[in-house]
């Protein structure tokens, strides 16, 4: 695809208007858009950790306390997916960028790509035990929440609560097809304004003015004038070719059937939902503890439709004794 260039937007015109892009400096319209105070920024960091020999990944750790609790978001996206949940729960946190995605470098050879759970959950604990080794809560949303899933089973030291967003092993290729369609999309993009049509027809019921800042946050704009989303830089795509790689996470259902710890699931109820009735049921079979939680407006992604009510959810499961 060539070599990235700097990120700086003083000469793109989506939608007819000049764009300056500081990654840290646009947490004032996630607030305003939501109705939420800001009085001044939050402090906020992005850390490198080495997870492997020459392999990084990358965190938003918000806060000057130790993190209480750790954001895994869903495939395609990258911790800036969890900004406004960040802003409403006001507490310290870290937003992890899963391999491949974000500003991570990318996913170890043994992955399969970004689709491996357990490579991702390997990778994912040495960045907890960096940064945020006394969280009280690991939060996942789909890929993530897989990825957080596996990690209760790999290190449950680390795993003290799991909040599921939208998610279990239960979900499929019929379930998630218009997600995998979306990120199977055009490799490259010929203008700002080209991407953002796409994601806009994509979710047709947010804010073009979130839409253009989720671009920001997870597309980069290469020399030759061509956007490409940050999840396709690497040389595995996310899905991969889907006549050879189709993953089976349904291996993970013993693993969250054998925990211990608090278990919530969050669950949109629109039509975009990955989760149904039966995974529902089975998830409660296998832990009647669990709790489970119906956001009404809310379809896959919780945290972009109905963010400040997720953040109110898990407020609530982090203070829980």
């Amino acid at each position: 695809m060539g070599r990235e260039s700097t990120l700086v937007l003083g000469n793109v015109r989506p939608m007819g208007e000049r764009v300056h892009y500081e990654e840290l400096g646009l947490f004032h319209e996630n607030a305003e858009e939501h109705g939420l105070a800001f009085d001044a920024a939050p402090i906020v960091r992005r850390e490198m950790v080495e997870v492997a020999p020459g392999r990084h990944l990358s965190a938003l750790v918000w806060g000057a306390a130790p993190p209480e609790l750790v954001l895994i978001h869903g495939g395609a996206q990258n911790a800036h997916t969890w900004d406004t949940v960040a802003l409403a729960l006001d507490r310290p946190l870290m937003a992890v960028d899963l391999p491949g995605h974000g500003h991570s470098g990318p996913p170890s050879p043994e992955g399969l790509g970004e689709l491996s759970v357990s490579a991702n959950a390997t990778d994912v604990a040495v960045v907890v035990r960096a940064l945020a080794p006394g969280a009280k809560v690991v939060v996942g949303m789909s890929l993530g929440g897989l990825t957080a899933i596996a990690l209760a089973g790999q290190a449950p030291e680390l795993v003290r609560r799991l909040a599921l967003v939208d998610i279990t092993p239960g979900v499929d290729g019929p379930k998630s097809q218009a997600i995998t369609a979306f990120v199977n999309g055009p490799a490259s993009f010929p203008s700002f304004d080209d991407i953002l049509a796409r994601t806009i027809e994509h979710n047709p019921t947010r804010t073009v003015a979130s839409l253009r800042r989720g671009i920001l946050h997870n597309a980069v704009q290469l020399d030759d004038g061509t956007w490409v989303w940050r999840y396709r830089r690497h040389a595995t795509s996310l899905i991969g070719d889907p006549a050879t790689r189709r993953p089976d996470w349904s291996s993970l259902w013993e693993v969250l059937g054998s925990l211990t710890v608090p278990v919530l699931l969050a669950r949109g109820m629109r039509a975009q939902s990955v989760v149904d009735d039966a995974d529902e049921a089975e998830l409660l079979r296998r832990l009647p503890g669990a709790r489970v939680v119906h956001v009404e407006d809310a379809g896959h992604s919780l945290q972009g439709d109905t963010p400040l009510e997720l953040a109110a959810i898990l407020a609530r499961f982090v203070s829980e004794t």
